[in-house]
């Protein structure tokens, strides 16, 4: 499974691009002492300043980075604003492997880059990330997230994202099924990452039968080993599982024009951004097939919302309040594509642009 062989890299200059989506600003980093090759898109600061994590992943090349780090800058905006938090949206990608490349000095002059911005820019984790990475990037700059609890942060975001997931695909549950229940319920989750990990462990608690699969073998194997119920599948069988959720969180570009025909699913929520290859063509594809789609940026807004409680003195019991009512804002966006006949994706990006534009228009931007 690769990133983006399935989404197509847009033509265009870097400045036709980032007026497509309305970037503000994007910083191209390059170290050669250090092998850091990396870019930082600030999208939207309106709400606040534009936080977003930091991916490493060994792109084919720097148009596909370029790609994925507008694609996912513009989601964390959308993400935000749904979730009610004072944030604009931002995203940073480094081109590299995780497993081989990484080193202090990298990360502490990426953090560097990060401080250029004058807190235009707050990062934090992502793919191929840990809390070791933050600590580095944290020598350079006070523009960082996702810290130890020892130095008064509130530690890895994961466990809080995979509840806001799983909170949101009951409330698609709910929707499609009438009833939130989970235990007739079978959840294929593609991606034994943090997020996927964590995820599972709801799915069993509720009784749902779960089916998992993921291109490391060793993740696969470690989350068998605390969870034997899992069934693991391999990567190119779970698209047509015979299941009712289908729960991307591994990479984006999973539903796409290859994909769709082979899915059997009535739900899609996950934890992977930008799931969608093509949000317009995909989302309506989605809702003409009669599967129900809960928009990323909608159901994995609790690594963020913990995050924006660290900035503000962490208090985990808030931020997994605050998660919780993914729930209630998801059965709202659902509600509203129903009523107004509309993907679900169309009618989570107007509820976002309604908050950012109202908040601008009244001359309260950051």
């Amino acid at each position: 499974m690769t990133l983006l062989t399935e989404r197509p890299v847009k033509a265009g200059t870097v400045l036709e691009r980032m007026k497509e989506h309305e970037h503000e600003q994007i910083l191209f980093c390059n170290d050669p002492v250090t092998g850091l090759r990396a870019i930082i898109a600030v999208h939207d600061t309106t709400l606040g300043p534009a936080l977003g994590g930091t991916r490493m992943w060994p792109y084919a090349n720097e148009i596909e980075a370029l790609e994925d780090v507008l694609r996912l800058s513009r989601g964390m905006t959308y993400k935000s604003a749904l979730a009610g938090l004072d944030l604009g949206g931002g995203k940073a990608v480094i081109i590299g492997d995780a497993r081989t490349q990484k080193t202090e000095a990298m990360f502490r002059r990426f953090g560097r880059f990060v401080d250029s911005l004058n807190g235009r820019y707050i990062t934090a984790e992502d793919v191929g990330m840990s809390v070791a990475e933050m600590v580095n990037i944290r020598k350079e700059t006070t523009n960082v997230v996702g810290l130890p609890v020892s130095m008064g942060g509130s530690g890895d975001p994961s466990p809080v994202t995979a509840f806001g997931v799983f909170c949101g695909l009951k409330a698609a549950a709910k929707t499609a099924y009438g009833t939130d229940d989970l235990r007739k319920r079978k959840v294929a989750v593609q991606g034994a990452g943090n997020v996927g990990r964590n995820l599972i462990g709801h799915l069993l608690k509720e009784g749902a039968t779960v089916y998992l699969t993921d291109i490391h073998d060793d993740k696969l194997a470690a989350i068998k080993a605390e969870h034997p119920a899992v069934n693991l599948v391999k990567p190119d069988e779970v698209i047509g599982l015979d299941v009712d959720i289908y729960s991307p969180c591994a990479l984006g570009a999973t539903v796409n024009d290859r994909t769709i025909p082979q899915l059997k699913c009535s739900v899609i929520a996950g934890a992977a951004n930008n799931q969608l290859a093509d949000e317009q063509v995909h989302g309506k594809a989605l809702m003409e097939k009669g599967i129900l789609y809960a928009p990323d940026f909608l159901i994995n807004a609790g690594g963020i919302i913990n995050c924006a409680w660290e900035r503000l003195g962490y208090n985990r019991d808030a931020a997994l309040a605050q998660t919780e009512e993914i729930y209630n804002t998801a059965l709202r966006i659902f509600k509203r594509s129903q009523e107004e006949n509309i993907p679900t994706y169309l009618a989570a990006n107007q509820a976002a642009e309604q908050r950012v534009r109202s908040v601008r228009q009244a001359g309260l931007s950051f």
